[in-house]
This record gives C-alpha cells, sequence and structure tokens, in this order.
C-alpha cells in the first residue's frame, strides 16, 4: 500500500510538472504572438519610416557640415548622427509606447482579446516586446545610416564606424527603458498625459546624479530623503549618454557595458512588473 501511494504521488507530480509546462508554453507563444502582431502593426505605421527617414537626411546633412568644417566631419556625423537616433527613438518609444493599450481600448479589440485565455501581464508583455523589435529595426537601420556616412567622408573604411556600435548598444538600451516608463504611465493614465510624464523623466534621469548631490548638500532631513529617494527611484539614464565620447574613437569597456545593460534589465523588468500590477486592477467599461 506504501508503495502504491507513492507512485500514485509521483504521477501526480508529474503531471503536475508537465501542466506547468504546457500552461508556460502556452504563455510564451501568446505573448510571442501579441509581439509579432505589434510590430507588424508597427511596422505598418508610416510615422515610423518617415522619423526614421528624417533621421538619415539628417545624417546626410551632417555630411554636408562636416565637409565645410575643416577635418571634422566624422566627429559632426557622430555626435548628430547618435544625438538624432537617440532623440526620434525617444519620441517613437513614448509616444507609439503611450498610445499600446489605449489604442486597443478605444477601438475595443481588448475585449475580444481578454475574452480569450490571454492573461493582461501577457497581453502588456507582448506590446512592450513588440515595440522593442520596431525601435530595434530602426536603431540597426539608423546605426547603418551613421556607420556608412562615416565611411563615406573617409572615402574608404574607417575603423569609427563599427566602434560607434557599443555606444548604439547604450542608446537602445535606454529606448527600452523609456519604452518601459511609458507603458506604466499608458496603463492608468491618457496618453497626452502619459507622454509628458514620460518625457519628464527622460529628462529628469539624465540629471539624477545631481539628486544625489543635492541630497548630499541638503541640511534638511526630510528634502534629503525627498532627493535620495527620487535619485534611486528614476533611472540613471546619464550611463547610457555615450555620444560624446563615441565621437572621439572612444568606446564603453566590457565591464561598464555590462552593469549598465545589467541595470537597465533590472530597471525594466520593475516597471513591467508594476505595469502589469496596475493593468490588472483597471476596470474597462
Amino acid at each position: 500500500m506504501q508503495g502504491t501511494g507513492e507512485a500514485s504521488a509521483l504521477a501526480n507530480n508529474k503531471e503536475q510538472t508537465v501542466g506547468t509546462s504546457v500552461a508556460q508554453s502556452s504563455s510564451r507563444t501568446r505573448i510571442v504572438s501579441i509581439a509579432l502582431n505589434t510590430f507588424r502593426e508597427a511596422v505598418r505605421d508610416r510615422v515610423l519610416y518617415n522619423l526614421v527617414l528624417f533621421v538619415l537626411l539628417l545624417i546626410g546633412g551632417a555630411i554636408f557640415l562636416g565637409e565645410l568644417s575643416g577635418g571634422q566631419e566624422k566627429k559632426i556625423i557622430t555626435d548628430l548622427g547618435l544625438s538624432a537616433m537617440l532623440i526620434f527613438g525617444v519620441f517613437i518609444g513614448i509616444f507609439v509606447g503611450v498610445s499600446l493599450v489605449y489604442k486597443e481600448i478605444e477601438r475595443r479589440t481588448v475585449y475580444a482579446l481578454f475574452a480569450k485565455p490571454v492573461g493582461r501581464a501577457e497581453f502588456l508583455i507582448g506590446k512592450y516586446l513588440g515595440l522593442c523589435l520596431t525601435l530595434l529595426l530602426n536603431t540597426i537601420i539608423m546605426g547603418a545610416g551613421v556607420s556608412l556616412a562615416l565611411i563615406y567622408v573617409s572615402r574608404g573604411w574607417d575603423p569609427l564606424a563599427l566602434q560607434i556600435w557599443p555606444a548604439i548598444l547604450l542608446i537602445y538600451v535606454e529606448l527600452m527603458i523609456v519604452t518601459a516608463i511609458a507603458l506604466v504611465f499608458s496603463s492608468f493614465s491618457s496618453p497626452a498625459l502619459s507622454a509628458l510624464l514620460t518625457f519628464f523623466i527622460f529628462i529628469a534621469g539624465h540629471f539624477s546624479s545631481d539628486l544625489k548631490t543635492l541630497a548630499a548638500f541638503s541640511r534638511t532631513a526630510s528634502v534629503r530623503w525627498l532627493f535620495s529617494a527620487l535619485y534611486y527611484a528614476l533611472p540613471n539614464l546619464a550611463n547610457y549618454s555615450f555620444i560624446t565620447q563615441a565621437a572621439h574613437g572612444r568606446v564603453p569597456g566590457f565591464q561598464q557595458t555590462l552593469v549598465v545593460v545589467l541595470y537597465g534589465c533590472v530597471y525594466i523588468t520593475l516597471m513591467l512588473a508594476i505595469a502589469a500590477m496596475i493593468f490588472a486592477r483597471r476596470n474597462f467599461k
């Protein structure tokens, strides 16, 4: 009897393990499906093509300005090209990110979606990954444009064409962080307010180190706690700004890159968890 009980327990554990594995596989399948559908919708959006085209035109303008600058063309192309990638990538991440959830609610497609075995967290993660895939495609296209511009002005191969890519990687991670923040606000607020708050955090994130300095020099305990809390709550986006150094041919070290990428992954995971918690409590009318 004891052997029969142990065999039954082992069988139940095996069934539970198989059931959990199947559920996780189904969840991943649904997330990937939502992400690919979001990517296809974003690719069909002409606004994204226009932004990429505009950045490539800026790179062309940088080539023209560089040829008039007396030997500074590579620095100008790198500075202007990477800066344009960041700014327009942020615009894509914010304005598309804040409308991901709102658009589905306005079109009422979210009701039909949630009638199926699709969780709200799966919906949010799938939407986020789809937009990140779109940003990755745009970043690669724009980065390739900067590299080709550098090769063109050098009249041949230039090592800087490859040296800028670690800086481009950091730009992309920063865009992923900004998009995750936009998704948090869009889970409970209107698109206009979400875009404004996300853009404010993007600006403040580049000056977050100043908050730590203000906290250190503050004489009031409450103010010191406030600045310290803001310093740890806001993303330290200054760590991803390597544009000026890249223009001078310097690349971030492997350890530095690994640390800031891991920091970005942790912050993104936290933002997605917060967005999922808020969205799970939201009532749709």
